[in-house]
């Protein structure tokens, strides 16, 4: 039994003995010298970036899950973004990490796995962008119909850059200022990002002359070729750059992300610049068709008004007839008036010979002014004594002093004495005293030299008489009987 036993036991001191990093070190060999470089297609997930540049994930798919590392060096060189939910096939080696018994995948280089893939991105992103708005219609801006600088944004190297130029040429030759940027390939977006932005930025005036309509262009090429212009920054880039642009990515088929928020999408670079300038020749036709309509419209309504003229020339009245008729009724006006004006006067001075013949003479009115001044003096005066007789009486019986009695009697007196030298003063009487004389004609008073006629008979009456005389003709002496000169 200890025999048997003995025999069937295994031989433990045949086996080898390896340490933990030898098993690790042999594995490691194992798995780079047995699968070397690898393409491995799987479904991106536990992305994480860290502080140090290097990228960790892991790729999965239905059964399996596979760690995967980028180092810092290689990021800028893997073709995309990797991302959460993207589906790659990533190209690099199979490497064991021995202080945690495990392998994972050194990524150099990712791509996307299909077009499939591609396009399901692509279509998360456009409708993402769709409800910010971005792609609407009206943030979309109208081309100058003649702009004085295009820009371009393209490859220095490709066609299509001499495309466009040729097309200029011979369209419009325009001022073009091309931003060249890589179309493809790592940091394509990035550059073609920071050339819209850069155009946007650029002030008129400046020393880089800004673009009045800007061209963002590529030849055709893959899906995968035409990512950058599918960027999510490219995309925003051209939603708010200032300036209007057109986007001619691909041929007539290929559809980017930056034609829905371009302002118009070209199908073509020589399309675009076609669309951004017109033709030259058509311009100059159309000016001169434009022109000669102007001319036409212009000829058709000088006629039109010298017609309208001339109709209303015809209809109106002869003016030499209508001055004629306005003369005519002028000298008939004319000379009523000088009939009527002589009889109007006439009948005023008659009218003025009535109302004297009822009006009292100055001496009547003067005397009667002094007959009731006497009047009223006397009956002052009477009034006075018979008041100062009574007065005197209460005074003798009162024994009182007269003397206020006489100092009033002086006062009235003096006042009585002032209103008749006031009555004096205003009498007609008292200004021919000083000098003055009346002149009448045909028994009125003239006030004016002008209504006197030369040989005319006036009455000149003085203070004291009355004086008859005929006016003559100035510097010349009339003299007459009982006349005085003038």
């Amino acid at each position: 039994m200890n025999e048997g036993f003995a025999a069937g036991a295994p031989q433990v001191g045949n086996v080898p003995e390896y340490t933990v990093s030898e098993i690790s070190g042999a594995i490691r060999r194992t798995l780079e010298g047995t699968f070397g470089r690898v393409r491995v297609r799987g479904e991106i997930t536990e992305f994480k970036r860290y502080p140090s540049g290097h990228i960790y994930f892991s790729l999965k798919d239905e059964h399996g899950k596979i760690s995967g590392v980028v180092w810092r060096g290689s990021v800028s060189r893997l073709g995309l973004v990797p991302e959460n939910g993207l589906e790659i096939i990533a190209t690099g080696k199979i490497s064991a990490y021995g202080e945690r018994s495990s392998y994972q995948l050194v990524v150099e280089r990712m791509e996307y796995a299909g077009e499939g893939a591609l396009l399901a991105r692509i279509e998360r992103l456009r409708l993402k962008l769709a409800e910010e708005g971005l792609f609407d219609a009206a943030r979309k801006r109208s081309l100058p119909l003649l702009p004085q600088v295009i820009g371009v944004v393209t490859s220095a190297q490709g066609a299509v850059l001499h495309d466009i130029c040729t097309t200029l040429a011979r369209r419009f030759p325009r001022r073009v200022v091309v931003w060249p940027v890589a179309v493809q390939g790592e940091g394509a977006a990035a550059q073609v990002c920071a050339a819209i932005n850069g155009f946007s930025r650029l002030e008129a005036g400046g020393r880089v002359p800004r673009p009045d309509v800007l061209i963002v262009a590529r030849g055709g090429g893959s899906l995968e070729d035409l990512m950058a212009f599918n960027d999510e920054g490219v995309v925003r880039a051209a939603a708010g750059c200032s300036i209007p642009l057109i986007s001619a990515v691909g041929h007539e088929t290929d559809t980017t992300l930056i034609d829905f928020a371009s302002d118009r999408r070209a199908p073509t670079p020589t399309a675009a610049a076609e669309m951004a300038v017109p033709v030259r020749t058509e311009v100059l036709a159309d000016l001169e068709h434009r022109g000669a309509r102007a001319l036409g419209a212009l000829s058709r309504q000088l006629q039109t008004g010298r017609l309208r003229l001339d109709r209303a020339a015809a209809a109106l009245p002869d003016l030499p007839s209508l001055l004629q008729t306005a003369r005519m009724q002028l000298d008939d006006r004319g000379r009523r008036l000088e009939v009527a004006l002589p009889g109007f006067v006439q009948k005023q001075r008659a009218n003025l010979v009535a109302v004297e013949r009822h009006m009292p003479s100055v001496e009547t009115l003067l005397a009667g002014r002094r007959t009731r001044v006497a009047l009223l003096g006397n009956g002052l005066q009477s009034g006075l004594r018979h008041s100062l007789q009574a007065r005197e009486a209460r005074l003798g019986r009162l024994r009182i002093s007269p003397a206020p009695l006489v100092a009033l009697v002086r006062e009235r007196t003096a006042r009585l004495v002032g209103m008749a030298g006031q009555l004096e003063a205003v009498s007609p009487r008292a200004v021919l005293a000083r000098g003055y004389a009346l002149v009448t004609a045909q028994g009125q008073p003239v006030t004016s030299a002008k209504a006197l006629k030369v040989g005319e008979a006036v009455q000149l009456t003085f203070g004291d008489g009355t004086q008859g005389a005929v006016i003559g003709t100035p510097g010349v002496p009339v003299r007459a009987q009982g006349l005085l000169d003038f």
